[in-house]
């Protein structure tokens, strides 16, 4: 089979007016990025068409390091909805140059399912990153020649919290040391860089529903604690809007296509380990005033991006799914029980029997939101029947839909009858009311303790010093009400990477609390989880190339 890139590139797309035209947005709205991307703006997100649109959220199971394939699922779905005929666009997040160039590679989906193009979605598309790269950096700037201007003052602030981004992997920025070689530039101070996607900025993004309320978000940034302990905001700085204008462009979605030509809006990119890792309420807003079924999804397993999801994006835009579908691989199952690494890909029965604790896990979680559940096998060619059988059985077992994805090897046609079940699904049994794990009003401490153990099954949370003394300020500031973003590891329930399967007693351990004023959510950092990623040994920037004017090795 072709590689993702060769897929892509032989793939002949249609003019982006078209696409527009297609799903009913007027071509003289949109502002063209060349011939095959546009951005559409806010100001077409019709509230009326979205009461009627059928909302679809993509989960999965804990994923392995090479992930699990939700995009791809997401991706292939909508090509199964637009080939049985359904109105169906696609909204999702757009990719990080971090894991791009580093582990995981693209994220523009896979195989015959991909949303194009490709090359330009994964690298710097419409600038989107850029923007919010800038716009947090420039606050930092504009924060240090305030504190240079206003040393010795009562100005001066004891305690600033605003560090830098940028979209890489790069460790050795966890922590510097900035304002050295004397007075004249600038004042010593440590500080350290953050990747793009766990930038407040790209959390206030995803979470606006407007210009006005973006930026009034940004004017409530809190930088920083003045001697008597008031917090500095970027209103307090006086550049809220210099800093909205930055992201003028920004806050409007971006409209693509996927490789049988349907409709894909992609904006936003938070981390769902390091942030709440969904796609933008105005992306998902735009695609539902504009399709009957819209697919999208939160990153990585429930326990983060679906739990966050819910808690967080559905809570505060007003959203509930019709259905939401889990995702699952055989290898990951086999991973979950106990089957070494580098024989997940071999048939092995029991191994992928202990691992089902994790799927159900995934179902009990999903359920206790009451949401309706399908889940969706991505098949690879060495999956067995048998296999494949009981995966299927264990799933009537656990009274949920299943159904098997194969739209890498096959596009649309190889997700149409799972495409098909879902709108059955549907149409038979929606989701009911969403049901959230926590109350507004409940403290953030008891927050953290429903989600450690309701959604991951801890035993106990433990609060380190930094976090308690965090709780006190919480409450000082008065945003207890806010609701939680805890930054985890992916790769278990619990804070233990290695923590595999379903772990039991186990205790939460949170390090810090970081108050998001203009997300208006409070980070709960747990274990020791990076907000700037490593590169690996083998980084993926060593197979992207550009022969003869193509771009090759992006996957």
């Amino acid at each position: 089979m072709k590689t993702d890139i060769e897929i892509a590139s032989s793939i002949k797309l249609n003019n982006i007016s078209d696409i527009a035209a297609k799903i009913g947005v007027d071509t003289e709205e949109i502002h063209n990025y060349g011939k095959y991307i546009a951005k559409i703006p806010v100001s077409l997100i019709d509230e009326k068409k979205i009461k009627q649109s059928n909302l679809i959220l993509v989960t999965a199971i804990t994923p392995t390091k090479a992930g699990i394939g939700k995009t791809t699922t997401s991706i292939g779905l909508a090509l199964g909805l637009n080939r049985i005929g359904k109105k169906v666009i696609v909204a999702l997040r757009e990719p990080s140059l971090g894991p791009c160039f580093g582990m995981k590679g693209g994220a523009a989906g896979g195989g015959y399912a991909q949303v194009l193009p490709m090359e330009d979605i994964n690298l710097h598309f419409t600038g989107d990153f850029h923007a919010i790269t800038s716009a947090h950096n420039m606050i930092t700037a504009l924060l240090d020649n305030y504190l240079y201007r206003n040393k010795g003052t009562d100005q001066y602030l004891k305690e600033v919290v605003w560090k830098r981004v940028l979209d890489v992997n790069d460790r050795n920025l966890r922590y510097v040391v900035t304002g050295l070689n004397g007075s004249e530039n600038g004042t010593p101070a440590e500080s350290g860089f953050e990747i793009t996607p766990a930038s407040e900025i790209m959390a206030i993004l995803c979470l606006s529903k407007d210009i006005d309320d973006l930026k009034r978000r940004v004017g409530n940034i809190i930088l920083g604690y003045l001697v008597n302990g008031d917090p500095f905001t970027v209103k307090d700085l006086g550049v809220a809007g210099a800093i909205t204008v930055l992201l003028k462009d920004a806050i409007n979605p971006n409209l693509v296509q996927t490789t049988e030509h349907s409709a894909a809006i992609i904006h936003g990119g938070p981390f769902a380990n390091i942030a709440h890792g969904c796609n933008s309420v105005i992306a998902t807003k735009m695609a539902m005033s504009y399709a009957d079924y819209v697919v999208t999804e939160a990153g990585f397993g429930a326990d983060l991006g679906a739990e966050k999801f819910f808690n967080i994006k559905c809570r505060k835009a007003g959203v509930s799914p019709k259905l939401t579908i889990i995702v699952a691989t055989t290898q990951a199952l086999k991973m979950h029980g106990n089957v070494p690494l580098s024989e997940i890909k071999n048939k092995n029965i029991e191994g992928l029997k202990r691992g089902f604790a994790n799927l159900d896990k995934h179902i009990q979680n999903m359920k206790s939101f009451g949401q309706n559940i399908l889940v969706a096998l991505n098949k690879y060619n060495f999956d067995s029947d048998e296999e494949l059988s009981l995966i299927a059985s264990h799933c009537e077992d656990q009274g949920v839909l299943f159904a098997l994805n194969e739209s890498f090897a096959h596009g649309g046609e190889g997700s149409e009858s799972f495409a098909k079940m879902v709108v059955e699904a549907i149409d038979k049994k929606p989701s009911q009311q969403l049901r959230f794990t926590y109350k507004e009003e409940d403290s953030i401490e008891s927050k953290i303790n429903k989600i450690a153990q309701q959604i991951y099954g801890a035993a106990s949370v433990k609060f380190e010093a930094r976090a308690a003394k965090k709780l006190a300020l919480v409450e000082r500031l008065g945003v207890a009400h806010y609701p939680v973003c805890i930054a985890k590891t992916q790769y278990s329930f619990s804070d233990n990477a290695h923590a595999y399967g379903t772990p039991k007693e186990f205790s939460l351990t949170i390090s810090d609390l970081i108050i998001n004023n203009g997300a208006e959510f409070v980070v709960a950092i747990a274990g020791n989880i990076m907000r700037m990623p490593g590169l690996p040994a083998d980084p993926q920037a060593k197979y992207i190339d550009i022969v003869d004017g193509n771009v090759i090795g992006l996957s």
